[in-house]
């Protein structure tokens, strides 16, 4: 049979059986809905084994293994994750043995300080900008700027210092702090600030010179967990510029230092992934990056409860 107005003999096209063409989905991939009276775990392994169903299980895995194997495993996390209620999950890692380092920017350490002593966060920029008002709220720049005082004083890091400030204040939301926890488990927490960027730098209370100190000294401390990540992993949760950075140089020091990063897995959990999270977080670093687009509220509660389903109760590690 012969096609008019073609230049083409489509006669002559080569076709195989489809049961010898390679394949990217099959029947055993498919998702299994549950009836609704299985466990957590039913459900989990009942997801589709493709794209971010795959990926959350290679995730938990990888939690789970250094877990076992007493490896780190670190999250470093922006304002958002605190400001769209995900800190609980973090504390509950933190107070298992699970998570053995955080490291937050600075809109994240002003979001778990307000939280920590006021019970409440985050404003309306844009009618309050207008006003003239956005970014004034006297305890949060005055406990901030006595933090930088005293880790400069007592040369401690940034968020050790943050940490006990809080305590000291009191507050309704102690318990929702992820400083506070950390302090009260003994796992390292660090802050690293870019000046100019947070609303505490705008108080003449505050001393130039002790904010870098004490961030620092946080970084140094992040350098030395990170030059330890062999067989561990690091979650980049919702951090798009500033942790990502931090954690390339981090890397930097480590590898030129002579330490291994074998094994190691980086993860980048954001509403989008963007450069520097894809590019500092999972690509350059080495390692098995894993990439997993969402809601923070959803993707960390979820990524919470598939690890704890795989770790029983009574064999937390104790920081």
């Amino acid at each position: 049979m012969s096609i008019p107005n073609s230049p083409l003999d489509f006669n002559a096209l080569r076709f195989e059986p489809l049961a010898e063409r390679p394949s990217k989905v099959r029947l055993a991939d498919l998702g299994r809905p549950s009836d609704g009276s299985g466990s957590l775990e039913d459900l989990l392994e009942g997801l589709p084994a493709l794209l971010a169903a795959q990926a959350l299980k290679r995730l938990r895995d990888a939690i789970v293994a250094a877990h076992e194997r007493d490896h780190p495993v670190l999250a470093a996390l922006g304002g958002h994750v605190i400001k769209t209620g995900c800190g609980p999950y973090l504390n509950d890692w933190m107070a298992r043995g699970i998570l053995t380092g955080v490291a937050l920017n600075g809109s994240a350490a002003i979001h778990d300080l307000e939280l920590a002593v006021a019970g409440h966060t985050s404003e309306e920029v844009d009618p309050r900008l207008t006003a003239g008002t956005f970014g004034f709220a006297r305890e949060t720049s005055e406990l901030f700027a006595t933090a930088c005082d005293r880790a400069a004083q007592r040369g401690t890091g940034l968020g050790s210092a943050l940490g006990a400030v809080i305590l000291d204040q009191g507050g309704p939301g102690l318990d929702a702090s992820l400083l506070v926890t950390a302090l009260r488990h003994g796992v390292p927490a660090t802050v690293h600030v870019a000046i100019g960027t947070d609303i505490v730098h705008m108080t003449p209370r505050l001393d130039g010179a002790a904010l870098g100190q004490a961030t620092l000294a946080d970084f140094r401390t992040l350098c030395g967990l990170v030059a330890r990540l062999a067989g561990g992993v690091w979650l980049n949760l919702g951090s798009a510029v500033v942790l990502p950075e931090v954690f390339l140089k981090a890397v930097a020091i480590a590898r030129n230092l002579g330490y291994s990063l074998d094994g190691m897995t980086t993860a980048n959990l954001d509403f989008q992934q963007q450069y520097r999270g894809r590019l500092n977080v999972l690509d350059r670093p080495g390692g098995e990056g894993i990439a997993l687009t969402g809601h923070h509220e959803l993707l960390i509660p979820l990524l919470h409860a598939t690890v704890l389903a795989r770790i029983p109760p009574g064999v937390e590690r104790k920081p």
